[in-house]
């Protein structure tokens, strides 16, 4: 009966598997969290590609959107215009990290960055601790998953997958910017 039950559960996810490929894709579908029913800001720092230190509560001030992702990644490779879309029409008045989670080296990590284009820094979690201020929101396996912070460094919106447009994540962060 439990074994029944769990199966059925797990049909009724929102999330499609990928087989053995180590992720999960999420729906894509974004979640807003009312400024009243934030959390406490996001406390995390690491090592970016670079070698350098990355804290997010250096960039409390204005929104920040963060990108987890991995050079592996099919549904990252395929979202990675849309995000740099953003970035170029949002400008200085957000800033964005990604987080690579679960790539073999920083040179795996660097190659994405360098071919995609990707004009934000990012920390490096080979093991995905990185993902463990975001417990709740996001899930280890759902990658690529995009969290929009706001000014005082709380999940404000979220989106478990691969963002629809880039005119999503460019509402989403309008949204918290016009707050």
């Amino acid at each position: 009966m439990a074994l029944a039950c769990l199966l059925a559960l797990t049909g009724c996810s929102g999330l499609s598997g990928t087989g053995q490929k180590g992720y999960i894709s999420g729906t894509g579908v974004p979640t807003e969290v009312e400024a009243v029913d934030r959390g406490e800001p996001i406390e995390l720092s690491g090592t970016d590609l670079e070698g350098g230190d990355l804290d997010l509560a250096d960039l409390r001030g204005k929104p920040v959107v963060v990108n987890v992702w991995a050079s592996w990644c099919p549904p990252c490779i395929s979202e990675q215009p849309d995000l740099n879309e953003a970035v170029d029409e949002l400008g200085d008045q957000v800033s964005f990290v990604g987080l690579n989670i679960r790539d073999a080296s920083p040179a795996d990590a660097q190659a994405y960055v360098r071919d995609l284009e990707v004009p934000y820094p990012s920390i490096y979690s080979a093991d995905g601790a990185a993902l463990l201020p975001f417990a709740g929101t996001l899930t280890p396996r759902s990658i690529p998953s995009t969290v929009v912070l706001d000014a005082e460094g709380r999940i404000a919106a979220s989106v478990n997958g691969r963002i629809p447009t880039t005119q999503t994540l460019v509402s989403l962060v309008e949204a918290v910017l016009d707050e």
